[in-house]
């Protein structure tokens, strides 16, 4: 049985004369706990009435009714935590079990200094230790059934979390808000601490969490009304980030990848992100992208959406194309899926732009030619009358030197990659035709957060911000953070009559 169990049948047993209350009283009554600070209350109210009312006494009286509130809750949590082991550790088995190693009942309990969202408390707590010599590891059960971690219980660190989680957030910033609003100084070491387990915790559920998101937005647009079928569309971006090295920062590309459901009548129903910190061929990128990929057609019971995956035409996104998507199997039927590589209609528009410029020189001639030639890339067969456009120009205005090679450069981009600026049909599916959505996954995911004024990181502390950042956009930050606190190990004991019928069997061996 789980410690919380054994806890509970304690307090269910406890009397006068009981372990639970060897001296026979009833234990301190809650209400003679929390008389001072509703005393404070009393007092409170009663100067506010007297005095003359004016804006400023107002906005006096309700900053001072948030304080004493607050330490009505933190005297209340003190209470009710140290009021969860029986008073005599007698009452507390002698031996517990974590993680498969057996720890002993130490003597007495000890106090601890624990951070809660109402403020600082004590909390005494018994402890256990793997062994008689001083030094030992030693556990304390209550804690762990607690979910407390680095000193704070899980709704502190999880709002510690969501602070450094928030668009525009700092750790100055996250540390003033924790001495305003919950009456706590921490450090900045103690703050990273809290973070990085929090992120690590979300970062082990998210992925499971991401997958049932999709499988429900999946599941509305199979219900949905339209002339398309759903589709699941996938793209990736780079965005470059400021790492922190010695003597200076250099910047690096990080990564960004979104996952959007699309209904019949081509609505996007919801984007689940990804986000990595730079890496040398961007394997956690691909890897991450494609085992969630993976995930949702393995989980998805309907018939099959549209698979289309919209970026623009750089080296990581294109090889990803080449060396994974397209030869990516049904994880149930092993049969070979068929995706629609879109090649972002704004990264062609550009290169148009710069043919124009090639053609004609900057001015208003090239800008028509180039709003004319957009018009036409949306067309059947727009690729193609586009470039025989270009060519027939060229042929005629010969652009040589520096604007020979810009037009070469832009007509190759077009040329190499025709079969992927379909436009016409690819609306004509219901399909993207834009990577607006990974184009602001690189603004909201980084550029919000961690591309402020000044900011450098490194790979390490750039990811755990990263993690917090993609549960919270995704829309899974609740769900996975709850999984989390579900998933933590729990203290086990033998309840008394288990341990009865051992002492039992050995006395009989």
């Amino acid at each position: 049985m789980s410690y919380s169990i054994y806890l509970a049948l304690a307090a269910a047993t406890a009397g006068p004369g009981h372990p639970h209350d060897p001296a026979g009283q009833a234990p301190p009554d809650l209400d003679d706990a929390l008389g001072p600070a509703l005393q404070g209350l009393r007092e409170l109210v009663e100067r506010f009435a007297a005095a003359p009312l004016t804006p400023l006494a107002t906005a006096r009286f309700e900053k001072d009714l948030q304080q004493r509130t607050r330490e009505l809750g933190r005297l209340t949590a003190q209470w009710a935590y140290n009021h969860l082991e029986p008073a005599d550790v007698r009452a507390l088995p002698a031996e517990v079990r974590f993680a498969g190693v057996r720890y002993r009942r130490l003597a007495k309990k000890t106090p601890q200094p624990l951070s809660t969202l109402f403020g600082l408390i004590t909390l005494h707590r018994l402890g256990y230790r793997t062994g008689p010599l001083q030094g030992e590891p030693v556990l304390f059960p209550l804690c762990r059934q607690l979910g407390t971690a680095h000193g704070a219980t899980p709704a502190l660190y999880e709002r510690v979390a969501h602070y450094q989680a928030e668009a525009g957030a700092t750790q100055q910033q996250t540390l003033r808000r924790l001495r305003e609003q919950h009456g706590l100084s921490w450090g900045v070491k103690r703050l990273r601490q809290v973070v990085a387990w929090v992120a690590q915790a979300l970062e082990e559920q998210r992925p499971a969490q991401q997958v049932e998101q999709v499988l429900a937005w999946l599941g509305q647009a199979q219900a949905s009304r339209g002339p398309h079928k759903p589709v699941l569309s996938a793209g990736r971006d780079g965005t470059t980030l400021g790492l922190r090295i010695q003597g200076g920062t250099l910047r690096e590309v990080a990564t960004a990848a979104t996952l959007s459901v699309y209904d019949r009548r081509g609505r996007r129903l919801g984007t689940v992100y990804l986000a990595y910190a730079p890496q040398a061929g961007q394997h956690a990128m691909s890897a991450g992208l494609t085992r969630l990929l993976r995930e949702v057609l393995k989980g998805f019971r309907g018939p099959r959406p549209r698979l289309s995956y919209v970026s623009d035409a750089g080296d990581n996104e294109t090889a990803y194309y080449r060396r994974v998507l397209r030869w990516l199997r049904h994880p149930v039927t092993g049969e070979r899926l068929r995706w629609q590589w879109v090649v972002d209609y704004y990264h062609a528009s550009l290169r148009l732009s710069a043919l124009g410029e090639a053609l004609f020189g900057a001015g208003p001639r090239s800008q028509a030619w180039a709003r004319k030639m957009r018009r036409l890339l949306l067309q059947p067969g727009g690729v193609g009358r586009v470039l025989h456009s270009a060519a027939a120009l060229r042929g005629r205005l010969r652009p040589r030197g520096r604007r020979g090679q810009d037009f070469a450069r832009a007509y190759r981009y077009l040329q190499q990659r025709r079969r992927h600026l379909r436009y016409a049909q690819y609306r004509r599916l219901g399909v993207p035709i834009g990577s607006g959505v990974t184009e602001a996954a690189c603004k909201t995911v980084y550029g919000q957060r961690l591309k402020l004024s000044g900011m450098r990181w490194q790979g390490p502390g750039a990811q755990v911000i990263l993690n917090l950042r993609v549960a919270l956009l995704s829309g899974v930050w609740q769900q996975a953070f709850e999984r989390a606190l579900r998933a933590l190990p729990e203290v086990q004991t033998r309840a008394p009559a288990q341990k009865d019928q051992a002492d039992s069997r050995k006395r009989a061996s």
